[in-house]
């Protein structure tokens, strides 16, 4: 009697300490959420939903068309440009870790007589630019004494038709995240250039959640093992990217050979960057003026960034 009062007691006590389910909204159909898919089906303990969706999902607002409305999350992905934009009516968005840091380019034909920078004005270019690709045109363009008002943007639906775009000439250019920038690579082939934006920008693909829900303690405690356990997660996929690449290819329909071919254009860091405050604050100027309104300044943004969920994560990773 004894030995199963104990075995029950050692029962309730496990039960106790596992976190609960948790619901993930996120574009599933990008190669930066790997390590959250992976989290979700290997490494957190007590059940993960990851579903198509984003921050739209975690706030409460209409989604974008194509990104799902099913359900409610307790963390949603996005890149830095969604969650500065969404938090202008909701200021209590908390960006709670970088998941993916996306190293984007710009993949013109040479043929379309392009061969610098300065020559993608007047063009046509695929994008998207409400998004971190938009602003990584932006910031590109800037480079060459260009605006956006100097190309023609050109809307090319569905992405994965882009490279198909740029290949019969219906385009000139396309700015896009993986694996559509290294399908366009290889689309063109001899006749691609790049133009590589290490040192401009790269997206910063972060895990998002809400003031209120880190608030909560049974929130809170969710969120921080499934923290914790996109940060195993993606330690395992540095070390081996085999399960999460076949993932990703599950998810988003891709090829294992496109997913295999773009993955090194990502950097599964699952950190806070130092500097992501700073993205923020420049980010934000161009977002107020594409939204015709002021920007908020450092002290305003400053608080959309909560280092605590990665900080208390980090320590139940060192207490095992």
């Amino acid at each position: 009697m004894a030995l199963a009062s104990m075995a029950f007691a050692g029962g309730v006590q496990a039960q106790a300490d596992r976190p609960g389910s948790i619901a993930v909204h996120g574009n599933i159909t990008t190669l930066e959420i790997a390590p959250v898919l992976l989290a979700a089906k290997q490494h957190y303990p007590d059940g993960a939903t990851v579903k198509m969706g984003g921050i739209a999902n975690l706030v409460g607002e209409p989604a974008v068309a194509g990104f799902g409305t099913d359900g409610v999350a307790d963390v949603a992905t996005h890149a830095e440009t969604q969650a500065l934009r969404y938090s202008v009516r909701n200021p209590n968005l908390r960006i709670i870790l970088t998941v993916t840091e996306g190293h984007y380019r710009i993949v013109a034909r040479r043929s379309a007589g392009i061969a610098a920078l300065a020559d993608l004005k007047g063009k046509r270019i695929a994008t998207v630019p409400p998004t971190s690709a938009g602003y990584f045109l932006n910031v590109m363009l800037t480079r060459a004494g260009l605006s956006l008002a100097d190309v023609q943007s050109v809307p090319v639906t569905p992405l994965s038709d882009m490279p198909k775009a740029l290949k019969e000439g219906r385009v000139d250019a396309v700015v896009i995240w993986e694996p559509y920038s290294e399908n366009a690579v290889r689309a063109l082939g001899a006749d691609a250039i790049q133009f590589d934006g290490a040192g401009a920008y790269h997206e910063r693909f972060n895990l998002n959640s809400t003031a209120e829900k880190l608030a909560d303690p049974v929130e809170r405690r969710k969120i921080v093992a499934f923290v914790r356990a996109v940060i195993d997660a993606a330690a395992a996929l540095r070390k081996n990217p085999a399960e999460a690449q076949a993932l990703v290819a599950q998810t988003g329909k891709f090829t294992l050979e496109e997913v295999a071919h773009a993955w090194p254009h990502h950097g599964f860091i699952t950190a806070l960057p130092a500097d992501l405050l700073d993205v923020l604050v420049v980010e934000e100027r161009w977002l107020a003026g594409q939204e015709k309104r002021a920007p908020r300044d450092r002290a305003t943004l400053a608080p959309l960034i909560d280092p605590s969920i990665y900080k208390e994560a980090m320590a139940l990773r060192a207490g095992k």
